[in-house]
């Protein structure tokens, strides 16, 4: 597969208060930002596992990024103090296991900053696309889902 083939498939987790609505003003201002980016609404950043975006590279991701409100800012006082935390816990799991940093993306953007949520969301899909695609956590049994082989 040529690299100019490639179309990453990026998750979006982002808080409800401001990055969702972040992205809301986005589309309603039709500001563009890539196809490859599906956005998964949460309560808030803090509500996003580790373990989630171990599992979204697991099964295909090439790329996830965690949006959440400001600091200071969170609608939940204090919850995007512990998603700071468990993402810098996080790239350093992502070292060890092999997998590029540049991957996983921790970015704040408000509801009003429609603009700034298009223009991370395509900077984010370019890095990716420069990265290539995601292997290291590739789940074994959806890739060789067709290639198996009944002994007799």
């Amino acid at each position: 597969m040529q690299i100019t083939d490639f179309n990453p498939n990026i998750v979006a987790f982002c808080c409800n208060w401001c990055s969702y609505a972040g992205a809301d003003l986005a589309g309603t201002s039709r500001l563009q930002y890539p196809v490859q980016v599906r956005i998964i609404k949460v309560p808030c950043s803090c509500r996003v596992d580790p373990l989630f975006i171990l599992r979204a590279f697991q099964r295909g991701a090439d790329g996830v990024a965690v949006c959440g409100c400001h600091p200071g800012d969170c609608h939940y006082a204090t919850g995007n103090y512990y998603t700071r935390r468990r993402m810098a816990l996080l790239h350093n799991m992502l070292d060890f296991m092999g997998i590029e940093r540049d991957r996983m993306l921790l970015q704040w953007v408000s509801a009003a900053e429609g603009a700034k949520f298009a223009k991370t969301m395509t900077d984010f899909v370019e890095n990716i696309h420069m990265l290539g695609k995601n292997t290291r956590l590739a789940d074994w049994r959806v890739v060789n889902a067709g290639n198996n082989e009944t002994e007799s």
